[in-house]
């Protein structure tokens, strides 16, 4: 094992992924947590398909994929809340009609541009190769802004996730800090695309909360649970993914799943 990931650490662009992708998992746990309790979890995966438009649409353009999708996807994020709140469709219902129309965009702006080639794979499944230096920076400076006002805002993000409507008599701006929630979320999706990939992003935000419930009860324990099991999750998934000649993002959400079994299975143990 040890032998293995010395390896690993040999090649620029895995120290560069693991770095990357220890923040990422660590924020999408994270929000993972506040996002699963709202019973809103589905919302990485409608952003992602927003992300893979807006990729789409940089690949065409021939512009730094980041720097138009991270913009776009926050914009989404907040159109998603403002439908959800001042329309009738709601929810998952919201959630389904921005992914699939942001979706076809990117197909129909592949199809008359580049065509589906590898790197528009690389969106929809992940490759860590495509993460440039560039890219890295970028990911670990936003990644810390993620976690710092994650932190930094941690009453207020477990206010609105228990009781809105308490949060908000005492005086609590929850609109503001949903929509705080949102946007942090819309850049974890983001910079986590470019490993994950869009189709599998979802599963960093929804597995390590799901399977932190299955024996934590307290909001703090399951949050803490929640991103230590990320980040195992990840250098697992990562390390068997170089060892194995895997798909790295598929690798990941393979190892996820085992844990969210083997959760399952301790939390039944302990309730007998």
């Amino acid at each position: 094992m040890s032998g293995i990931i010395g390896e690993m650490l040999s090649y620029q662009f895995m120290v560069r992924a693991l770095i990357v992708g220890i923040l990422v998992s660590l924020c999408a746990a994270l929000l993972g947590v506040s996002l699963v309790l709202k019973r809103f979890s589905m919302i990485g995966d409608g952003l992602s398909h927003v992300g893979f438009g807006a990729l789409a649409l940089a690949a065409a353009l021939n512009i730094a994929p980041l720097a138009l999708a991270v913009p776009v996807v926050v914009l989404a994020a907040f159109l998603l809340l403002r439908i959800n709140k001042s329309s009738r469709i709601k929810g998952d219902a919201a959630i389904a009609l921005i992914s699939s129309s942001a979706l076809a965009v990117g197909v129909i702006v592949i199809s008359v541009t580049t065509g589906m080639n590898a790197d528009v794979s690389s969106y929809m499944f992940g490759s860590i190769l495509s993460l440039s230096g560039d890219d890295a920076v970028l990911s670990i400076v936003l990644s810390v802004i993620v976690l710092c006002m994650f932190v930094f805002l941690y009453p207020r993000i477990f206010a609105v996730t228990f009781d809105e409507d308490f949060a908000r008599a005492t005086g609590t701006k929850t609109e503001l800090y949903n929509s705080v929630i949102a946007v942090l979320t819309a850049v974890t999706v983001v910079l986590g695309m470019r490993m994950m990939g869009a189709l599998l992003i979802s599963s960093l935000i929804v597995f390590p909360a799901l399977s932190s419930m299955r024996l934590c009860r307290s909001f703090r324990s399951v949050v803490i649970c929640s991103g230590a099991l990320a980040v195992l999750c990840f250098v697992l998934g990562m390390t068997a993914s170089f060892a194995f000649e895997l798909p790295s993002g598929a690798s990941v959400v393979a190892v996820n799943i085992v844990a969210f079994l083997l959760f399952s299975i301790a939390a039944f143990i302990k309730k007998r």
